[in-house]
């Protein structure tokens, strides 16, 4: 198979585990906002986070990485987070603060889009920061939804998903900033070209 076959493969392990984990996202929504199956939804964010694991593993271990899955990844990724903290601040799960630094962030990164559009270049790909990052928020969410519940675990996870939330919000930060300083490289390497 050529690289470029390779590469244009849509029907792969790791692109199904994507593709199953975007499709928790409005299952997930409808677990915390609907019948507030709290156990269940953090089943499915438990899922979400293994699943995000193992689809890089076997692409890296079984070369199935693809074009496809380096988009539909961190696109299940982000949706996973954009919807657990909407449907933790409708709970009252975490302070809308919180939602507004990492939306912030977004709204940071997206600006420089047409920049980097405007000079041929489509996206860049994610970097271990960034994906660092990811893991620390997926890892948040879960135990601060389980913080706001009574139980003997509550004020471990609330210790916990914090711990995780700032790490992940402030690598979420810093990961943006690199991105925009990777625009910056490319569009004055283009200019000098």
């Amino acid at each position: 198979m050529s690289e470029t076959s390779a590469e244009d493969r849509i029907w792969t392990i790791p692109n199904l585990l994507s593709f199953l984990r975007l499709l928790g996202v409005p299952v997930f929504l409808w677990l915390v906002l609907g019948p507030k199956a709290d156990g269940w939804a953090i089943g499915v964010l438990a899922v979400a986070g293994f699943t995000d694991w193992l689809d890089g593993k076997i692409a890296r271990a079984f070369n199935q990485t693809s074009r496809l899955g380096r988009i539909i990844d961190p696109a299940a990724d982000k949706l996973y987070v954009f919807a657990t903290i909407l449907a933790l601040l409708l709970r009252d799960v975490i302070p809308w603060w919180l939602v507004v630094v990492i939306l912030g962030r977004e709204l940071f990164v997206a600006c420089f889009i047409p920049v980097l559009r405007k000079h041929g270049y489509r996206a860049l790909q994610v970097h271990f920061l960034g994906k660092a990052a990811m893991f620390n928020l997926m890892y948040a969410f879960p135990l601060l939804f389980l913080a706001s519940h009574t139980g003997w675990y509550a004020d471990i996870a609330r210790i916990a998903g914090w711990a995780f939330a700032i790490w992940g919000t402030g690598l979420y930060w810093w990961s943006g900033v690199l991105y925009v300083v990777q625009v910056r490289q490319l569009v004055t390497s283009a200019k000098k070209e």
